[in-house]
């Protein structure tokens, strides 16, 4: 995958999925450890790592700030996967997959947190 240059204005529509236990404490794409009860974070094609994205489950109207840390989502169809703590947030656990949307807003802070603007 290639990270977009100029991330700005990027908003998409599709499918999520999570993952979890099983990649809990592996290496990322971006080499940190994998936190899948606590971090807020996520996979996606072509955002740049430490971009921070909105995602709206467009079932629930639940969103959640993640950073992203990762490579992925690798089944076809997804546009992004997230931790399993960012799809507690909106209600994407249980159902496995959910259509969002996704918009990025801005870069992580020099502490690795996205927050509200």
């Amino acid at each position: 995958y290639v990270p977009l240059r100029d991330w700005h204005g990027y908003e998409e529509e599709g499918m999520a999925s999570w993952y979890g236990a099983a990649h809990h404490h592996k290496k990322t794409a971006s080499g940190e450890r994998f936190d899948a009860y606590h971090g807020l974070t996520a996979a996606h094609k072509t955002l740049p790592f430490n971009v921070c994205a909105e995602v709206e489950n467009l079932r629930t109207g639940k969103s959640v700030l993640v950073r992203i840390n990762d490579r992925g989502p690798f089944a076809k169809g997804r546009v992004i996967d997230l931790s399993q703590a960012a799809a507690s947030e909106i209600g994407l656990v249980r159902s496995g997959v959910a259509k969002v949307r996704v918009e990025a807003v801005g870069v992580a802070d020099a502490s690795g947190e996205c927050r509200d603007s």
